[in-house]
């Protein structure tokens, strides 16, 4: 990989994982209702489960925002003609080679810079895409943009991708510290690419978080894997139930594992004990769900007006182009 092309910058502080994940685990689950945030789902057999997730028939989001990506990217390059792509969790940068066709076709495009948590996977698909776009440069950043965007130097104008509706992971309060973070890193001449699943059939958007094969239901599971190895807990993964559930008066599906029998689990690390009761819950994902007049709207709030609009042909998924006020 040409070196010249291609920096990883690591933004986190020493210790972060840990000093989080037992931040996250005292916080969420000493009392009832019990809960984690989603991220500690993704180590490597995680993201490979989540990767499995986007290919199955009942997994529609992955395959409504590629068809408007597919669709849509020339537009886009045209409209925005960035010189930087900025995206967040890019992860793999899979679904971004879409953009980035579009986008270095446009002759605009200077910089790719995919930020993520996973030092691993930047560097894996910073070496790709160094190979694949050879004038392109990958400016990797290792940072948890939840914490603040580490956004600086790049050339402008930028364009923020946002991709695979990670903004319904957020609850309302959050997305609103979300968009005050943003507003605080954007100029006016950024623009935002941002995706988020849309409101349906709730038989649909359950059936998308409880597939057949119960490929989902393993990747809920691996949190209690995780939290095994990293704090030496004793939960038994065979003595909880996978459950998704639509609801209605929040507009997101939920993600709970449900304790089977009451159980007392042990934390080691943290000098915890938990007892759960039969039937308990805890709360493992939020996956908000949007309209289009309401997302509009709190953008509108959050210091953001609604440029483009797009959705696949069946209205499932929806793409925005978003320009601060």
């Amino acid at each position: 990989m040409p070196e010249s092309r291609f920096t990883l910058d690591d933004r986190l502080p020493a210790g972060y994982f840990t000093d989080s994940l037992h931040s996250d685990v005292r916080k969420g689950l000493t009392d009832p209702p019990r809960s984690l945030p989603p991220k500690w789902f993704y180590d490597k057999r995680g993201s490979d489960l989540f990767e499995e997730i986007t290919r199955l028939p009942e997994y529609y989001p992955t395959r409504a925002e590629q068809e408007i990506l597919t669709r849509r990217a020339p537009e886009i390059a045209a409209v925005t003609r960035p010189s930087t792509l900025i995206e967040l969790g890019s992860g793999s940068s899979r679904k971004t080679r879409t953009l980035l066709d579009a986008l270095t076709a446009g002759g605009s495009l200077v910089r790719y810079a995919p930020l993520d948590v996973s030092a691993a996977a930047l560097a894996e698909a910073g070496e790709a895409i160094c190979r694949d776009y050879p004038g392109l440069t990958v400016s990797a950043t290792v940072a948890d943009f939840e914490g603040g965007l580490p956004l600086s130097d790049e050339p402008g104008p930028r364009l923020l991708a946002f991709l695979g509706s990670t903004i319904g992971n957020f609850d309302a309060a959050q997305r609103r510290a979300f968009y005050r973070t943003l507003a605080l890193s954007l100029s006016s001449d950024d623009v935002l690419l941002l995706g988020a699943d849309l409101v349906k059939d709730p038989d649909v958007l359950v059936r998308a978080y409880d597939d057949s094969r119960g490929v989902t239901a393993d990747f809920n599971k691996n949190v209690l894997h995780v939290l095994n190895r990293e704090l030496g807990a004793d939960f038994d993964p065979g003595a909880f139930d996978h459950v998704a559930l639509w609801n209605a008066d929040e507009e997101r599906v939920e993600m709970r594992l449900r304790s089977r029998t009451a159980q007392t689990v042990k934390i080691p690390d943290l000098d915890l004990s938990l007892d759960l009761a039969a039937g308990e819950d805890l709360r493992t994902e939020l996956s908000c769900k949007f309209r289009r007049e309401s997302l509009t709207a709190e953008l509108h709030e959050g210091g953001f007006t609604v440029r483009q609009w797009w959705t696949d042909q069946d209205d499932r998924f929806a793409l925005l182009l978003v320009v601060p006020n």
